[in-house]
């Protein structure tokens, strides 16, 4: 035992030690699809604006940054990506205003809120409200297009002397050259009543139902829906230079460069990280804030649909509208949807060694061997069965509407709970030897140690109906009506589902590593690091970005409605001991947590990998159990 421990050591450093060098991309994550990761948003921007789950960054060369929820397009910035001076952003839809005086707009469209009034001229101002839009023109009127229910595109008149203009979720504003403030549209919480004096003020900001107004002297006014506090501007009221209106939040920044926020905070959005200094200026998304810095980085938090920072990642996720990655300190980070509070990780947020997203839940491993589960729990998804020790993999699966989960048990065996309408938790006989598991929207998976597949559950297209000959497989993965399954020789079968071709891999079929089955889409890694894509792309789940290089995990949204795919780069240094760095020396930790059953037979020279890790008296085995305290050792799992 002792000489398994020196080994485990070493390697540890050796880790370390590649980790430092490793460069900007280690462990970051890039998603494409209905969520969109992986921005830099590090340095060169000047300007901001977030809408509900996406945000938008103004580069100094005029060229814009979106990220987060990309569902309709809101993310899709029109080309040619240049020449911008102004942005703003609705609920589901972006708003760019080029240097010409004219706006691009993108994102969704169903009440015409992105197809700008003729002229598309002479614009100097815009903003972005629910399902509406407002702009600004050189001769101080507005003009407005979109959802108009509510009055919210019926400026009054005079429609003139305006310099600013603010949408807020069915109401607007107008900031006249006198100081005095105009706003119309939809007034269930006195939105639009613009407390007296109404003189003096410099800016304006429209929330969901609220409103605030800076006044000259430096102080807020704000008026409208108070039910969390919104309106309640923390003492000292003096000294504020910019202000920001979220749904149900505000935000405040100081001349002395620090940002204060109020109201609704469950999501985090009200906890400004520190160093709470040097801001410049602020925005509100719907449930998240952001603060731009005076060296043109951006803050985001509590995540702003995406993981930050991007960086230290060892593994990540995809559940139907949300997304989890584990990071090598063992905490895990979640973004997305959180409707259910599946973004709402546990404390202590530690000591993690494995994360799963499902429908609308997530699961998390610990290195004691537990798993915490988090989220929808309509169907006990989330109530993991006792004794809740001896885990060393988990999968949880469903879709929005709810979804079950699977743990592996040291000896072999799988652990189902939650929702079994479809039999999904009702492993067959004899329940042991499997190796690997994966939960499907309503089916499940096990991979045996034969290198056979077992699938159970719903099988209304043939899902759970694995291809002869059903040997050799050494990776799986349930999607939400079909299934992937890799082959020891790097080919995938699949079978299922298949009307968006996610059961046809694209040819040639060979060189993969490891599968993920989506909703309605496929992902497989090859061995030179590149994805590979296929199925549904109403939202470009397939189109992986470039340069499609360097990945060495990945994971596919789940359920019918998870359109958005994720993937990790990261390499480790010399992990396979040939002297050379190449894509075999992907993190083993990373392989193994994918369920990918070969990555053994891709590190067999590495000794700091083998070894009797838990005392059992058996050496180089590969054993489960001497693996699962290596893998939480290597996170600081003890």
């Amino acid at each position: 035992m002792r000489n398994a421990k020196r080994a485990v050591g070493c390697f540890a450093v050796g880790l370390l030690l590649a980790v430092a060098a490793a460069g900007q991309d280690e462990g970051s994550i890039v998603g494409w699809g209905s969520q969109v990761v992986g921005a830099d948003l590090s340095e060169g921007f000047s300007a901001m604006a977030a809408g509900d789950g996406h945000s938008l960054g103004l580069k100094t060369d005029g060229s814009i940054v979106a990220w987060g929820g990309n569902g309709v397009g809101q993310c899709d910035v029109p080309e040619p990506n240049a020449d911008f001076v102004g942005i703003a952003a609705g609920y589901y839809h972006s708003l760019g205003l080029k240097a010409d005086g004219s706006i691009v707009a993108w994102g969704w469209n169903l009440w015409g809120q992105c197809t700008v009034p003729a002229p598309n001229t002479g614009f100097v101002a815009l903003s972005g409200g629910w399902e509406h839009s407002l702009g600004l023109k050189a001769d101080g009127s507005i003009v407005t297009w979109g959802y108009n229910e509510y009055g919210q595109c019926n400026p009054p008149s005079p429609n003139t002397g305006f310099t600013a203009v603010a949408a807020g979720a069915y109401h607007s504003m107008g900031l006249k050259a006198d100081g005095s403030i105009v706003a119309w549209g939809y007034n269930s919480s006195g939105q639009c009543n613009v407390p007296a004096p109404n003189s003096g003020f410099v800016a304006i900001a429209a929330g969901g139902f609220h409103s605030l107004g800076l006044k000259a002297n430096g102080s807020i006014v704000a008026w409208g829906n108070n039910e969390h506090n919104q309106c309640n501007v923390p003492p000292p009221n003096t000294s504020w230079v910019a202000i920001a209106a979220g749904e149900v939040h505000s935000l405040g920044l100081k001349a002395d460069g620090s940002i204060v926020a109020w109201g609704y905070n469950t999501q985090g959005q009200c906890n400004v990280p520190a160093p709470n200094t040097a801001f410049v200026a602020v925005a509100a998304g719907r449930y998240y804030s952001l603060g731009l810095k005076a060296d043109g980085s951006i803050v985001l938090w509590p995540n702003g649909g995406v993981p930050s920072p991007n960086a230290g990642f060892v593994m990540v996720d995809a559940g139907s509208s949300h997304s989890l990655g584990l990071r090598a300190n063992g905490s895990v980070a979640a973004w997305g949807n959180n409707n259910y509070g599946q973004c709402s990780v546990p404390e202590p947020n530690t000591d993690f060694v494995a994360a799963s997203a499902g429908g609308a839940h997530s699961l998390g491993l610990k290195g004691d061997s537990s798993i915490v589960a988090w989220g929808f729990n309509n169907h006990q998804e989330c109530n993991v069965p006792q004794p809740n020790t001896g885990f060393v993999g988990l999968s949880a699966g469903g879709d929005a509407d709810g979804g079950h989960s699977l743990g592996l048990k040291t000896d072999g065996s799988i652990v189902a709970w939650g929702s079994n309408g479809s039999g999904q938790c009702n492993v067959p006989a004899p329940n042991a030897d499997f190796i690997g598991i994966s939960a499907g929207e309503w089916h499940s998976l096990g991979l045996k140690a034969n290198g056979s597949i077992v699938a159970w559950g719903a099988n209304w297209s043939g899902q759970c109906n694995v291809p002869s000959p059903n040997t050799d497989f050494v990776a799986v993965s349930a999607g939400g009506l079909h299934s992937l399954g890799l082959k020891a020789n790097g080919s995938i079968v699949g079978w299922g589902y298949n009307d968006y071709g996610q059961c046809t891999p694209p040819s040639p079929n060979t060189g993969f590593i490891a599968v993920a089955a989506g909703g309605l889409h496929s992902l497989a890694l090859k061995a030179d690091g590149s994805i590979v894509a296929w199925g549904k792309n109403n939202s470009g789940q397939c189109n992986v970005p470039e340069p499609n290089a360097g990945f060495v995990g990945f994971a596919a949204a789940k359920g019918e409605f998870g359109w958005h795919s994720l993937g990790l780069k990261a390499y480790y240094g010399d992990l396979n001991c040939d002297g050379t760095l190449d894509f075999g020396d992907i993190n083993p930790f990373v392989l193994y947590l994918s369920n990918f059953a070969g990555w053994q037979a891709m590190f067999p020279r590495c000794h700091a990998l083998n070894g009797d890790i838990n005392g059992d008296g058996t050496y180089g085995q590969w054993s489960l159990d001497d693996i699962n305290p290596f893998i939480a050792l290597l996170i600081g799992g003890g």
